[in-house]
């Protein structure tokens, strides 16, 4: 695929656009722009993933380059009236997908909730399982990710995934199920409001603390089994 000429003349800037472990990608547009947004060039990289654009003349420009299957990269540019060789190095796109199962049943979970964060806790993407328990998400950086999952009746759960560099990373997630414990106070035959309820293990360590609410009825929810 060749390159598209830059119009009239200036100062050149040429390189390669490359990709994962430094391959060539063809096909790839590579932009230049001004600092307020104007285009001055643009061009396609080639097979060995050459490119050239031209700016009008000196000064600072935005190189841009983007292809599909990889995220958009843009470079500052300081130009003088010397020809300028850079390289642009893109980070590929991958995917995710996964499986969740009941940890008791081996049944798959559907419609839990899927949540992947980065690590800074920021939300890159949410979605559900579908009645096969299965899920997909698409367009995630390569690097480390944290996966949550949660659905009613189960306990939630949180486990870090490495996402590879090309490709889709498979991930199977078992989820057990949460017990629960309800009940209502009463004193004198009469429902109890506002009374405080905790729940202890057998080794006396606190699983939980509420208050009753105004029937004196209270809940607690994703308890692992026992005593």
């Amino acid at each position: 695929m060749g390159v598209a000429e830059p119009v009239g003349s200036g100062v050149p800037v040429s390189g390669q656009v490359l990709g994962v472990e430094r391959v060539p990608v063809a096909g790839a547009a590579v932009t230049l722009i001004t600092f307020g947004g104007e285009q001055v060039s643009r061009g396609l990289s080639r097979s060995d993933g050459s490119y050239g654009v031209a700016a009008p003349r000196a000064g600072s420009y935005v190189l841009i380059a983007s292809a599909e299957g990889f995220q958009p990269q843009a470079s500052t540019l300081v130009l003088a009236d010397a020809p300028v060789s850079y390289d642009v190095l893109l980070s590929g796109t991958s995917g995710l997908v996964g499986l969740v199962r009941s940890a008791a049943s081996g049944a798959p979970v559907t419609d839990a909730v899927i949540i992947v964060t980065d690590v800074r806790g920021d939300v890159l993407t949410t979605g559900r399982t579908d009645l096969l328990g299965e899920f997909t998400v698409t367009d995630l950086v390569p690097g480390p990710v944290t996966l949550a999952v949660n659905s009613p009746k189960h306990r939630p759960l949180a486990l870090p995934v490495e996402i590879g560099g090309t490709g889709t990373t498979h991930v199977e997630v078992e989820l057990r199920p949460g017990a629960q414990v309800r009940g209502t106070v009463r004193g004198g035959g009469s429902p109890l409001s506002d009374a405080r309820v905790t729940l202890v293990d057998a080794a006396c360590n606190v699983a939980g603390t509420t208050r009753t609410g105004l029937d004196g009825a209270y809940a607690f929810s994703d308890l692992d089994s026992g005593t």
